[in-house]
């Protein structure tokens, strides 16, 4: 089995992808680094919010699927999406800021021996921002240099994913002995898992809830979860892997920001493995500019003029502006 190395991306749904953009970048001081569309279904966009540079471990992503119904929270589904800062005081710049814009958040608590923050978007869609000051594990990204968080509170990467589970011991089977994910401690209601080298970056967390009906997906809900391998070969040594499980799954599917294999392993819940790179920044958006034009995979650029007239322009300039960092008195 080859190691999984963290948490690579997770792509949720939303309900209005330019309040989403407004929500990440002016809000979450994330940066948008790819503005494209779905490759399975090219009337809906694909934003991918990460750290400066996009890398691997830091990218929430979102579909905009049209004439969707807002998810039905419930069990069997993966349920907060875990977020990064570097220690306990950003914590409290966060909760500065959520007040200032009116953000749902819930008072700083402690799991796991780690400081988080529960926060909520414009969908309901569960967010939890963990302080990394305990952390020890796999190291997370830069913030958004030119955002309006200042850079020493910013969000640097993914953190742990929550998984509300009905069956936990299936869960737990398919986390250790399929997944190669190893226990590491339980606190009430939650189990946490990590992966490689640990740490905030490489954390699954259970949620056991056995008496909630089954979650129903649709905007404000998760839609999958991508788990960081190195390179095609890994792609090719866990499709074998799952062959061995008689698991079934997509088998290789390049993505062309990164490789991939999709399957699904526990209902309601569809896990990815997603290769390091080759990455965000390419031959049609250096740095300077990643997400400010409509993207498109080299198969898919032939169409553009089409896809164009299927997708609403959205206006995602951000080089030619100064954002003010934004700092607030107690």
């Amino acid at each position: 089995m080859k190691q999984l190395n963290g948490i690579h991306h997770v792509t949720a749904i939303t309900s209005s992808a330019e309040k989403n953009y407004d929500f990440f970048t002016n809000i979450l001081g994330m940066r948008l680094v790819k503005k494209t569309v779905n490759q399975d279904d090219i009337n809906t966009y694909h934003l991918f919010f990460a750290d400066d540079r996009g890398s691997a471990g830091t990218d929430v992503t979102f579909f905009d699927f049209q004439g969707i119904n807002k998810a039905i929270r419930g069990t069997n589904e993966i349920s907060r999406i875990g977020l990064r800062v570097k220690d306990d005081q950003s914590l409290e710049y966060w909760v500065k800021r959520f007040t200032h814009y009116n953000v749902k958040f819930e008072p700083i608590t402690e799991l796991f021996n780690k400081k988080v923050l529960y926060f909520y978007d414009f969908d309901d869609q569960e967010y939890a921002l963990f302080s990394d000051e305990n952390n020890v594990g796999i190291e997370s990204g830069t913030p958004w240099l030119n955002g309006p968080v200042p850079v020493e509170f910013g969000i640097t990467g993914l953190g742990p994913i929550f998984f509300r589970v009905k069956n936990i011991e299936n869960m737990k089977r398919i986390l250790e002995e399929i997944m190669g994910m190893h226990y590491v401690n339980k606190q009430g209601q939650y189990t946490l898992y990590e992966m490689g080298q640990g740490g905030n970056g490489a954390g699954v967390i259970l949620d056991y809830q056995p008496l909630l009906p089954d979650a129903y997906q649709g905007f404000g809900g998760v839609h999958h979860v991508a788990f960081r391998v190195e390179d095609r070969d890994d792609i090719d040594a866990w499709i074998k892997h799952l062959n061995s499980y008689k698991a079934g799954h997509s088998g290789y599917v390049d993505r062309f920001y990164f490789k991939s294999l999709y399957t699904r392993l526990y209902p309601g819940i569809l896990f990815e493995f997603a290769t390091e790179g080759p990455g965000f920044i390419d031959d049609e958006e250096p740095y300077e500019i990643l997400g400010e034009k409509l993207a498109l995979p080299p198969k898919f650029r032939n169409q553009r003029e089409r896809i164009e007239s299927l997708v609403r322009p959205i206006d995602t300039v951000r080089s030619t502006k100064v954002y003010k960092k934004e700092y607030f008195n107690d």
